[in-house]
């Protein structure tokens, strides 16, 4: 009688961890990165001709569409902000006289 419970939970085992198996049907074929939201990731070096620009919105427009970001913003050093990371995001880091100093994503 053990012998054949030990056989049923193999097997049951076995039809279980193959139900959770995957296959890649899909190929890669995006030549963008892509976040886990689907949008395209930021590129902080294409946005790095700000840096020393007195703060705009055509700036920020501009080094957004550059950078492939969703969503971009000026970033006094003044300013609170939440840890939370998004790779979709261009951040334009000013100083206090509103000209730029450092751009990064996130």
């Amino acid at each position: 009688m053990p012998w054949k419970l030990a056989s049923l939970g193999t097997v049951l085992a076995a039809a279980l961890l193959a139900g959770c198996s995957t296959t890649a049907t899909e190929p890669a074929t995006d030549a963008v990165a892509t976040s886990d939201t689907g949008h395209s990731r930021c590129e902080a070096k294409a946005a790095d001709f700000a840096i020393g620009k007195q703060a705009s919105p055509q700036l920020l427009e501009h080094a957004r569409t550059r950078a492939g970001a969703q969503n971009a913003r000026f970033l006094l050093p003044t300013d609170m902000v939440t840890l939370e990371y998004r790779s979709d995001r261009l951040n334009l880091n000013t100083d206090a006289s509103h000209v730029v100093i450092r751009v990064n994503c996130g």
